[in-house]
């Protein structure tokens, strides 16, 4: 989870826009031509005339879209252990919820489909079981993965399969481990896993915790904390390098895709740009947007805290990858890094980016277009402050959803 820190900036773009509403849609009515028979013959001579009745048709019409008044929260769980995050299968209609003292529950189901209590800690609030990645091609192959901290505070990534005879059940002896890497300290574990557009499965860790960048790995790409780390987990066991990777002929550790990261507790793509919300120290909290395809990008932690020089004044700034939202400790404490929207209930709000923060309590969106923020949203005069937004989930239809740690999965639905 997120670690917490204090300070101010100016408001996200131009300003905060209310819903936009949306054109109704225009649909054609569909007609169909009678039908007309020719007489059947039979022999030797007799005929048999058949007649029917002509089909009438009622022309086919859609209603359009009531307007779009705002947003509203719909609570589709309650009662989680310490929940960090919710997603589903491609595909797959079921809703899975990650609570971090170590269990996988699926929403309306009662048996957990996975519990390693046994094998996660939860000594720092920052630990336990963190992320959640299926495989794109789960529905053939069962296979998903899971990112925790061991009971040693190791950070673990693992595989497992589902039960071949339950689909609403892991199979717990399938379990593989597929990376370790151990921590300094209890916070600053990342914790997001996800599979890109390009099939590959990325891990983001954090710098290994303490404050400051204690020990001095946010940059260096040759230590697998403070990274972005990019896996091939269909080529080889327990996984390869992929070959176009930035460091994978030497400068960096071949997993590392990008780093000068501090806590990328949250992260997601949509279509060729990857969205990172980065936690930051003392003053300033950062999302930055980057194309997917792009390896080897140095976030610049810690010579830089969101556009701030962190370590010394007149930092040098060249070659860093310059954050495109920053907001002050006035404005909250921790970001907790969303989706953008994709979903078919709320066309209005296509390509929103949806984020939070975890004492601010607020929900906010942006679109993100041609390098350039536009449509800046505040949604929390709608949805209300809530308390500790630990993660943002999003199922396979493109509807997200919200996750409170205290306990409760919403989804986000229109009010029209």
């Amino acid at each position: 989870m997120a670690a917490c820190s204090d300070d101010a900036t100016p408001p996200i773009g131009p300003g905060t826009t209310g819903p936009v509403a949306t054109s109704p849609v225009a649909t054609s009515p569909v007609t169909t031509t009678p039908v007309t028979t020719t007489p059947v013959t039979t022999s030797p001579a007799t005929t048999i005339p058949v007649t029917t009745t002509p089909v009438t048709t009622t022309p086919v019409t859609t209603s359009p879209l009531p307007s779009l008044q705002g947003l509203q929260l719909e609570v589709v769980g309650d009662g989680y252990a310490n929940p960090v995050f919710v997603t589903s299968p491609p595909g797959d209609d079921r809703l899975f919820v990650v609570e971090k003292p170590g269990r996988i529950r699926i929403i309306g189901v009662e048996a957990p489909f996975l519990d390693v209590t046994a094998l996660t800690a939860e000594d720092h609030q920052e630990q336990g079981l963190l992320g959640l990645a299926f495989h794109p091609d789960y529905a053939a192959n069962g296979r998903f993965f899971v990112y925790y901290t061991d009971r040693g505070g190791t950070s673990t990534l693992a595989e497992y399969a589902v039960s071949a005879a339950d689909r609403d059940a892991a199979d717990p002896g399938s379990a593989e481990i597929l990376l370790t890497q151990e921590q300094p300290k209890g916070n600053h574990n990342g914790g997001m896993l996800a599979f890109g557009p390009d099939g590959r499965l990325y891990l983001g860790l954090g710098d290994g915790g303490g404050a400051n960048d204690r020990y001095g790995n946010g940059q260096r790409p040759d230590t697998l904390l403070g990274a972005i780390l990019r896996l091939d987990v269909d080529a080889a066991t327990p996984y390869a390098i992929p070959p176009d990777n930035p460091f994978v002929d030497g400068g960096g550790a071949p997993e590392v895709w990008a780093y000068g990261l501090r806590n990328p507790w949250r992260f997601s793509f949509d279509g060729g740009l990857l969205y990172v919300a980065d936690v930051g120290q003392a003053a300033w909290e950062e999302i930055d947007v980057a194309p997917a395809a792009s390896g080897g990008l140095n976030y610049g932690w810690p010579i830089m805290e969101g556009e701030a020089c962190f370590q010394e004044a007149g930092c040098d700034a060249a070659g860093l990858e310059a954050p495109v939202i920053v907001y002050s400790h006035d404005e909250g404490c921790s970001v907790t890094g969303g989706y953008v929207y994709r979903g078919a209930a709320i066309p209005e709000i296509d390509g929103h980016y949806f984020y939070a923060d975890w004492c601010g309590g607020w929900v906010r969106s942006i679109r993100y277009q041609d390098g350039a923020i536009t449509d800046a949203s505040d949604w929390t005069g709608d949805l209300g402050s809530l308390d500790q937004i630990v993660s943002f989930g999003r199922d396979a239809a493109g509807e997200l959803y919200v996750v409170v740690q205290g306990g409760t999965i919403y989804r986000i639905v229109p009010i029209r």
